[in-house]
C-alpha cells in the first residue's frame, strides 16, 4: 500500500541543463530539517574539546597507510599529491587576496555566485554561515570571514561504481584536482565582484564541512557517516569558500534521510569491516550512526580506498527522487538484498553478494594510533625492547626525526 507523503522538497536539477526535480518525503520518514543536535551540548564539547583535523590527530595511521598501499596504489598517489599540492598551496593563502574590483553598493551576490559556481560545473551550492564551533584547532586563526558558500562536485558515476578499486581512486582523487582548480576560478569571479574568498581545499579542511552543508540545505547525514544529496548522494567531494560578501543563507532541509537510513542499514550491514554502528548515539551534540575508525581505517588502506558504504547506498546509486518515490510506492528500500546494489569485489578475497562478508583476522586491525610523534615514540619503545639501548648515531636520528616533527607542527601553527 503506498505510503501516505508528509512534503515533497523541490531542488534545482543535477546540473543547469536539467528541470527542477521533486522529491516526496513519507510521513513515517519526516523528522526535523538538518541534524538533530543539542546545541549546548555542541557548544560545551567546541570550547572544551575542540575538533582537530585527522591530518594531524591521525598523522600516525596517515603515514602508515603507505606501508601497506599496493604498488599501483603507491604510486598513483604520489603523482596525485605532485599534481594537487599547488592547488591546497593556493588555498592557503587565498584569503589574503584583495578584491579586483569595486562592490556594487547594497547588491546582494548570493544567485552571482550561485549561478557561477553551477556554470563551473557543482552539483550543489549552498550558502550558510561559516561556524567556528566545527573549525580545527590548527585553522581557527586561519579563517578570515564569515560567510560560508558550500560547493560539491560530483564524481563520476560509473568510476564509483567499481568500488573498490583504482579505478574509483581514479574518479576520487581526480575529483579532487578538478575541483580544486575550479575553486580557483570562482574565487576570483568573487573578488571580480568586489569582495575577498578563501578557499578551504577539501584536501587540507579547515572544519569538519558536513555539518554546514546541511545547514545550507543541501543534504543530510547519512548512516555511512556521509552527507547524502539529492542527485548523488555521497559520490561527491566538498569544500567551502568563505567570503565577507552580502549574501542569503540558505535553510537546512527535512529530506527524510535520518528514518531512511534506520529502515535502509544497508550500509552497516555490507561494511567490510564492520565499522557502523546500526544504532544511533548522541556524539558531541548530533545524533547520527557513529563510525569506528579503527575498523574502517585498515580496510581502506588495503582496498584501494575501500568506500564499500558509498557504493552500496541507494541513494548514491540510483538517486535520492527515484529512491523516495519507490519507498511511497511500496514501502521497501530501492535496490536492496539485490546484487546489483549490495555486490562487491575485494581484490584478494573474492565477490561478496547480500549476506556475504569478508573475515579478517585480529592483527589486521592492528594500526598505529595518533600523531606522526606517538608512532615514532612507540616504533622506538619497541626496538629499545628488542635491541636493548641503540648507540649514539641512532639517538641522534630519532631526535632529528622527532625535530622534524615538531618544525612541521611550528610551521602549521605559523600558518594561521
Amino acid at each position: 500500500m503506498p505510503k501516505a507523503v508528509h512534503h515533497v522538497v523541490k531542488r534545482p536539477g543535477r546540473t543547469l541543463d536539467e528541470p527542477d526535480v521533486e522529491i516526496p518525503v513519507a510521513e513515517d520518514l519526516a523528522t526535523v530539517p538538518g541534524i538533530p543536535q543539542r546545541e549546548d551540548d555542541v557548544a560545551f564539547y567546541s570550547r572544551v574539546y575542540p575538533l582537530e583535523t585527522q591530518n594531524i590527530e591521525k598523522a600516525a595511521d596517515r603515514e602508515w597507510v603507505w606501508t601497506v598501499y599496493s604498488e599501483e596504489v603507491f604510486k598513483y598517489r604520489e603523482e596525485h599529491d605532485e599534481r594537487n599540492e599547488p592547488l591546497v598551496h593556493a588555498a592557503s593563502y587565498s584569503g589574503d587576496l584583495e578584491p579586483t574590483a569595486e562592490p556594487v553598493v547594497g547588491k546582494n551576490i548570493t544567485e552571482d555566485v550561485r549561478q557561477k559556481a553551477r556554470e563551473l560545473g557543482f552539483g550543489e551550492v549552498g550558502f550558510t554561515r561559516y561556524n567556528r564551533r566545527y573549525t580545527y584547532v590548527s585553522k581557527k586563526h586561519w579563517v578570515k570571514y564569515e560567510h560560508a558558500i558550500c560547493i560539491a562536485l560530483e564524481q563520476d558515476y560509473t568510476q564509483t561504481q567499481t568500488i573498490p578499486s583504482l579505478e574509483a581512486e581514479f574518479a576520487h582523487f581526480g575529483t579532487y584536482e578538478t575541483e580544486g582548480a575550479l575553486a580557483l576560478e570562482l574565487a576570483e569571479y568573487i573578488r571580480g565582484l568586489g569582495y575577498h574568498a578563501q578557499i578551504h581545499s577539501p584536501n587540507d579542511n579547515s572544519a569538519a564541512y558536513i555539518p554546514m552543508f546541511v545547514a545550507a540545505g543541501l543534504g543530510q547525514l547519512g548512516a555511512n557517516g556521509q552527507l547524502l544529496s539529492p542527485h548523488f548522494g555521497s559520490r561527491a567531494r566538498l569544500m567551502i569558500i568563505t567570503t565577507d560578501g552580502p549574501v542569503t543563507y540558505d535553510s537546512p532541509i527535512d529530506y527524510g534521510i535520518h528514518n531512511f537510513c534506520q529502515k535502509c542499514q544497508v550500509c552497516v550491514n555490507r561494511c567490510p569491516g564492520r565499522a557502523l554502528e546500526k544504532q544511533k548515539v548522541w556524539w558531541r551534540g548530533a545524533e547520527k550512526n557513529k563510525l569506528i575508525y579503527e575498523r574502517c581505517r585498515p580496510v581502506m588502506a588495503r582496498y584501494e580506498g575501500c568506500a564499500v558504504c558509498m557504493k552500496v547506498c541507494p541513494v548514491q546509486r540510483y538517486g535520492m527522487k527515484p529512491v523516495m518515490e519507490h519507498y511511497v510506492e511500496t514501502g521497501e528500500v530501492l535496490g536492496k538484498g539485490t546484487d546489483n546494489l549490495e555486490g562487491y569485489s575485494l581484490s584478494d578475497k573474492g565477490y561478496f553478494g547480500p549476506g556475504q562478508l569478508p573475515h579478517f583476522d585480529r592483527a589486521f586491525f592492528d594500526i598505529p594510533h595518533g600523531r606522526k610523534e606517538d608512532w615514532l615514540f612507540e616504533q622506538f619503545k619497541q626496538r629499545l625492547e628488542r635491541e636493548g639501548v641503540p648507540d649514539t648515531e641512532q639517538v641522534l636520528e630519532f631526535a632529528g626525526k622527532v625535530k622534524k616533527i615538531l618544525d612541521e607542527g611550528n610551521s602549521t601553527r605559523g600558518d594561521e
